[in-house]
């Protein structure tokens, strides 16, 4: 096997990762039933990883897709697949792991001769800086978040705390947004009921009068960064923090915005439909914020993406679609 070719665990077998595939018949790819998670590390340390496998076996318990490797073992897993892909790795670089976990052949193709039977694990490992890529200057400029047309998907229909690959809603809000004129325009959904939920894979924060406000985690992805934010950086600030109903006014009215998400931890929000929240500007309670993150993990959080956008080779367009960032052409 080519000792330079990252390896992906293929159901507990490293694989190149261009060899890692699964059947045409598989229930992921027809129905998106899966449960996945994405993790990352910090000085190559992984960040809340049982948090994150927890939140993957709650999923799976609930959508009854049978697994006999536990918690325990999907977690050594994890860490054998970084153990075979970290001589690859640049010295500053940072393991991004994605975890999926698919129920596996639908039972009319259970029969067909050579195809793996029962749920797919498949753990990749790849370079964190490929996320992120692009993302430096927005600690400075911050985002201009877009409400879009397209609605979130309540809990009464699919729990978005099951973190499943059935999202085409995520990327129809996504390629709405990316139609606004202007740069770094993301995505923020409403629910049902008109009041704010989440982006597209990030939770969504507002500051008002020194209080770090959220939506409430009804309709939402529970994040991880979220509950660290809400449960260790706030309270070592002595920041007061509380979860409730927000809608867009609530926003245009804020002192400052933010969102979380594992890749880049916090990310300011300096503006919602083109309105400036507050004076527009990144706010002190968000550099605090993530200031004490990295000085918890060790890591200029901020400083390491822009070191990784510096030596970004020119190839990488700014316009290429990213799980972010959807070309407008």
């Amino acid at each position: 096997m080519n000792s330079n070719v990252r390896l992906v665990n293929f159901n507990g077998e490293m694989v190149p990762e261009t060899e890692a595939k699964v059947s045409i018949y598989d229930s992921a790819l027809m129905f998106g039933d899966m449960v996945f998670e994405m993790t990352r590390s910090f000085n190559k340390q992984q960040f809340k990883l049982e948090e994150h496998i927890s939140r993957l076996y709650t999923g799976l318990k609930i959508l009854r897709i049978p697994l006999e490797l536990t918690q325990t073992q999907m977690i050594d897993e994890c860490l054998r697949t970084i153990d075979a892909n970290d001589h690859l790795f640049k010295k500053d670089d940072e393991h991004r792991l994605m975890i999926d976990v698919s129920r596996g052949l639908l039972g009319i193709y259970q029969n067909i001769d050579g195809l793996h039977k029962g749920p797919n694990v498949i753990i990749a490992d790849f370079p964190l800086r490929w996320t992120v890529a692009t993302m430096g200057g927005l600690f400075q400029t911050g985002i201009n978040m877009v409400i879009t047309s397209q609605r979130a998907i309540p809990a009464s229909l699919m729990d978005p705390k099951i973190k499943n690959r059935s999202r085409l809603f995520y990327l129809m809000a996504n390629i709405e947004a990316s139609q606004v004129s202007g740069d770094n325009n993301w995505a923020l959904l409403l629910g049902m009921d008109g009041f704010i939920t989440e982006g597209t894979g990030d939770n969504f924060f507002i500051i008002k009068d020194g209080v770090v406000i959220t939506p409430e985690g009804r309709d939402i992805l529970r994040g991880v960064s979220r509950e660290y934010v809400m449960a260790e950086l706030c309270p070592a600030l002595g920041i007061p923090v509380i979860e409730k109903n927000i809608d867009p006014y609530d926003v245009y009215t804020a002192d400052e915005a933010f969102i979380t998400g594992t890749p880049f931890c916090m990310l300011p929000v300096t503006s919602l439909n083109g309105l400036d929240i507050g004076d527009g500007k990144v706010g002190s309670v968000f550099s605090q914020l993530i200031n004490c993150w990295s000085a918890n993990l060790g890591v200029d959080i901020v400083g390491q993406i822009q070191k990784w956008d510096s030596e970004r080779p020119e190839s990488n367009a700014e316009d290429a679609p990213t799980p972010y960032r959807f070309s407008k052409k």
